[in-house]
């Protein structure tokens, strides 16, 4: 069941193939005698340099994957100075995590129902010390994921015979999961907090948004977009930055893979403008690939997932040296020795 949940995506599935599909049609133009002994994998990132030119996309219950996955990643952030995206459905509340990442946390934020606890999660996480708040904006109905369905799962979770059966069947995951305490929505153990996974954000519109960038001082990101004009309109309305993304093809079956409009998108929002983008990236050579195509960071979803439920902290230290290793051969290979915009303008084939 949390195998589905975290691998599944919206329908049969066709969007979560386009978007590899797309990534694989891709080709780097490799370079020869050229001297990339001293390479630098850092990338300014709003007003300082992460180490590394990837960070940590927003995920809820994370903790669904290992007990503590969730700090895992904080920690991981706090050692490479890469942002963690915390979810608004986070299984750790959002004070533990920034501190645990040492500041280096954004906090993602979903409008839900009336968009009274959104403002309350807001001023959350202001007091929190985020300094960056990032909007997913496409999920203005919860996707249709049939292998969740399949399940039964839903959030808040709810056990029946058929899950019992499951945990059965998976001693090791369960007796973990049971010694720790069952994964919860952490942001909303609090009074005034419900949440409700399936509650229409439908009612959000661009005067949403003009209503929290007044409100919101800091950084503001704006996750989801697939379209040039959209894109447009959000940086007019004073956006700090985008983020282009399909939500991992959880919510959108037939929405186009993301990487297939980031050239568009940069095109139209200028090349100074901040561009971020995830879904779909499984390697160091995809993110080099998303950079060239017109990104200024990525972020890493599932495999951060996947790396903790089959080895533990370990695994996911481990799997982080491989996307370094595989980013920093990619530039060798293709005569990078920076990712700065001007070096990385011929680096598609």
């Amino acid at each position: 069941m949390m195998f589905d949940y975290i691998d599944g995506a919206a329908g049969s599935g066709a969007g979560l193939t386009r978007n590899r599909e797309a990534l694989d049609a891709l080709c780097l133009r490799p370079r020869i005698l050229r001297n990339v002994s001293d390479r630098s994998l850092s990338k300014p990132l709003f007003d300082t340099d992460a180490l590394r030119p990837f960070g940590i996309a927003p995920m809820g219950m994370c903790n669904l994957s290992a007990p503590g996955a969730d700090l895992m990643l904080a920690r991981l952030a706090a050692k490479h100075q890469v942002p963690l995206g915390v979810s608004t459905v986070a299984s750790t509340p959002m004070e533990t995590l920034i501190e645990t990442a040492e500041g280096n946390a954004w906090f993602q934020l979903y409008f839900s129902g009336d968009g009274s606890g959104t403002v309350k999660l807001v001023d959350r996480a202001t007091v929190a010390g985020y300094q960056t708040l990032v909007l997913t904006v496409d999920v203005p109905e919860v996707g249709r994921r049939p292998r969740e369905l399949r399940h039964g799962f839903t959030m808040p979770f709810r056990i029946g015979p058929r899950q019992f059966l499951d945990f059965a069947l998976h001693p090791e995951w369960s007796l973990r999961t049971l010694i720790q305490g069952r994964p919860e929505m952490a942001n909303f153990q609090m009074p005034g907090f419900d949440f409700d996974r399936t509650e229409s954000r439908a009612a959000a519109d661009w005067d949403t948004l003009r209503q929290l960038r007044e409100r919101w001082k800091g950084k503001l990101v704006v996750k989801g977009v697939l379209d040039a004009e959209d894109a447009v309109m959000l940086k007019t309305m004073g956006a700090d930055a985008i983020q282009v993304s399909s939500h991992g093809a959880r919510q959108l079956e037939s929405a186009p893979a993301p990487i297939t409009v980031l050239a568009a998108i940069r095109e139209a929002v200028g090349p100074d403008y901040p561009l971020f983008f995830d879904s779909g990236l499984r390697s160091g050579e995809d993110v080099l690939k998303a950079l060239a195509s017109g990104a200024d960071f990525t972020f890493f979803g599932r495999i951060l997932q996947f790396a903790i439920a089959a080895a533990g902290e370990e695994g996911l230290q481990r799997l982080w040296q491989v996307l370094t290793q595989e980013l920093s051969i990619a530039m060798a290979q293709t005569g990078l020795t920076n990712l700065s915009r001007q070096s990385l303008s011929d680096v598609l084939a």
